[in-house]
Formats: structure tokens, C-alpha cells, sequence
């Protein structure tokens, strides 16, 4: 992709949803494409005894706001609960662009990033990532003009898996505040909060949930975290939209972050076998792939060397069962998403099947294709 000028709107390339819910559905059995942690069960939940199923709030509960501020260390008034974190980038886009300003976001980046603000009349700005892909705070201040209102990052980033340093947030921040502009932090992938760059400062945005790192995608339960005025001003739009979540999911995800360390365990314990197992299969195909090192991340941004673009290989992928995320879903046909936070025996034959499409030719497989243990 590249970048957008003025009164061009940047899109991805090939639509996210077609390709999950159209393109792919029902032809895999094993799954190395979707980007969080196994789905749980409404087991692994309590479910309040006498919960009243009336409204909610279009804020939130107070009990489950209570908890994403305490993962902050901050207020419950700087607590917006939508609709999963895309509904929060939904109404953070409703609420802060106007026709004729300026976004800036990253290439390859999540598709609603890309796609959502020129449909508030915003001119989006598509920069590449460096070659490390991380951002460059200075190519993003010569890149803004004067209407800039939002630079939008996502950090652990999906689909690179890269985070972006603290030296170039802390810059960044600097920029908006002194544009009158406000940095978003799409920070799905982060575990610990507390250290989000939107703690203390009015002018950042961070935007997280419980589908990722939780395995909760069913509950639909996000948020917004930042300045009270626009959680507020997030709230008035969101009952014009869905009114509010579902207090059953709510009172659901209650329960999952009073076991927030829990999970951040079972996480780490989920991520480190199968990524060792990616390590090993990407440095027996050096000519093939490079995997770029995740920070964080449950899954890995694979760049394909053998001059085929994603789409096509992750279509002969899905031939032999086998789920992965084109990059062109991304804004870029350069390389696929893996996800690794799987059991062992699942990635190794994922890993397999990925060998007989990405290297059809078996006597180029080393070890006559076998994948080690972990």
C-alpha cells in the first residue's frame, strides 16, 4: 500500500471479514491464523447468582469499570465499556475526526485503522514502518501537516507482532500535545496496563479488551481508557448505537479480571512452546521466510521470500486444513500472520502442512519433514 494523499482514501487491501467469515470458513481444522489464545468456555467463568438482566449502563458497571482502571492504576471515570475494542475505535473516531483531518497510521496495521476514518471524512496518512518494523517519531512529525488530529498506533502490533519503543511514544506524545492532536494506543496485545502511555496524559488514548490475551472474543467486552471528557463523550454516542453491553457478559468479564493474573500466566505458558517451535521452523527455511521476532504478541508476522504474494499461498493453505491470516487482510501481500499460542502437537501440525504448501517439493523438507518435539 502506499500512503494515502489528500482526499485519497487508504484502504486495505483485501477485506478482514471476507476472508474469516467467507473465504475460509468451514475449510480448516487446524487454526494458526486467528491472533488470540484458545477460545475459553463459560465453565472457566462465574456466573453471578440473581444477576438482574435489565439495561446496563452505556458507560459500563460501576464493578467492571472499577477493575480496567485498576489494571491502569487510574479512575473509573476514564472508563468507556463498549462493544469489543472495535467498537471503542469506532466511537473514538466519531468523536474526535471531522471531515479534512489529518490521520496518520502504520502499513502493515489492523484493518479498522486504515479503513474507519475516511468514512468521518479524515485524510489518512499511511506510513511504512522502518526496517525493523518500528516507528520512526521523526518520519511521523515530517509526515504531519496542519490539520493532524490522531496518529493511531498498535502496539504489540497486529499483525508484526512488534511493540513500539518507549522513546518514540514519549515523542509522539509530545507532538499531539502540542498539535492539539491526540495519539490512540490500540493495546490488545499488552498484558500489563500499568504502563500504558495513556496513564497521566490527557492526550493519549488506549484501547484494549478481553478477546486477545483472555480468550474471550465471545464476551465482546472492550473499552476506552483516557481523558473522563471523551469516555463521556464516548458514552453518549454508544447509546445511540448499541445503548450498552450485555450486563451478563459485563458481569462475566468481572470475573475474568479477578483472575487477571491468572490468566497472564496461563498466557505465558501457552505462548513459549509453540513460538519455540515457529523459532525452529523458520530457521530451517531461511530462503523462504523471516520470522520477525514478536514482542508479546501470540502470533508472528511471517515474511515470505519465495516471491508468492499471502493471499495466494494462504488460499493453497486452506486446501491442505489449515488456517493462516494473509497479509493483504493487513495492507501488505509481503508476508502472513501465525499464531503459535497453541498446544504443541497443534502448531507442529499446523507447521507440518505449512512446509508441503510452502515447499510442495518434499525432498526439500529437512529431515524428511519431520518437526522435532518441543
Amino acid at each position: 500500500m502506499t500512503p494515502a494523499v489528500a482526499g485519497t482514501p487508504a484502504r486495505s487491501v483485501y477485506s478482514i471479514a471476507r476472508w474469516t467469515f467467507v473465504d475460509s470458513a468451514g475449510r480448516y481444522d487446524i487454526d494458526l491464523g486467528n491472533s488470540y489464545v484458545p477460545s475459553r468456555v463459560l465453565s472457566d467463568l462465574t456466573v453471578p447468582a440473581g444477576l438482574r438482566l435489565d439495561y446496563g449502563t452505556d458507560r459500563g458497571t460501576p464493578e467492571l469499570r472499577g477493575r480496567i482502571a485498576g489494571l491502569y492504576g487510574g479512575r473509573p471515570e476514564s472508563v468507556t465499556v463498549t462493544h469489543g475494542a472495535q467498537e471503542a475505535l469506532f466511537l473514538l473516531f466519531d468523536v474526535l475526526l471531522r471531515p479534512g483531518d489529518q490521520v496518520i497510521a502504520f502499513n502493515p496495521g489492523w484493518q479498522p485503522l486504515l479503513d474507519l476514518p475516511p468514512r468521518h471524512g479524515a485524510r489518512v496518512t499511511v506510513l511504512p514502518y522502518g526496517p525493523d518494523l518500528t516507528v520512526d517519531a521523526a518520519a511521523v512529525a515530517a509526515a504531519a501537516d496542519d490539520r493532524l488530529r490522531l496518529i493511531a498506533l498498535n502496539s504489540p502490533c497486529n499483525p508484526t507482532g512488534r511493540r513500539v519503543g518507549e522513546r518514540e511514544v514519549r515523542a509522539l506524545a509530545a507532538l499531539v500535545a502540542e498539535r492539539d492532536a491526540y495519539l490512540l494506543v490500540d493495546e490488545e496485545y499488552a498484558i500489563d496496563l500499568s504502563r500504558s502511555p495513556a496513564v497521566g496524559q490527557d492526550r493519549v488514548i488506549s484501547v484494549s479488551g478481553l478477546s486477545k490475551t483472555y480468550g474471550l472474543p465471545g464476551l465482546r467486552t472492550g473499552w476506552m481508557y483516557g481523558a473522563p471528557e471523551l469516555a463521556e463523550a464516548c458514552a453518549e454516542r454508544k447509546f445511540l448505537t448499541s445503548i450498552a453491553n450485555s450486563v451478563l457478559c459485563e458481569a462475566l468479564a468481572c470475573s475474568a479480571l479477578d483472575r487477571h493474573e491468572d490468566y497472564v500466566r496461563e498466557y505465558h505458558r501457552l505462548c513459549a512452546p509453540g513460538l519455540r517451535l515457529v523459532e525452529e521452523w523458520a530457521a530451517r527455511h531461511p530462503d523462504a521466510v523471516r520470522l520477525v521476532p514478536p514482542d508479546g504478541t501470540p502470533f508472528a508476522w511471517i515474511q515470505l521470500r519465495t516471491g508468492e504474494d499471502s493471499l495466494t499461498l494462504c488460499r493453497r493453505a486452506l486446501e491442505a486444513g489449515l488456517l493462516l491470516t494473509p497479509g493483504e487482510t493487513m495492507g501488505s501481500g509481503e508476508g502472513f500472520r501465525l499464531g503459535f499460542a497453541r498446544d504443541a502437537d497443534t502448531v507442529r501440525e499446523g507447521l507440518r502442512r505449512l512446509d508441503t504448501v510452502l515447499l510442495p517439493d518434499p525432498g526439500a523438507l529437512p529431515n524428511n519433514g519431520r518437526l522435532p518435539d518441543a
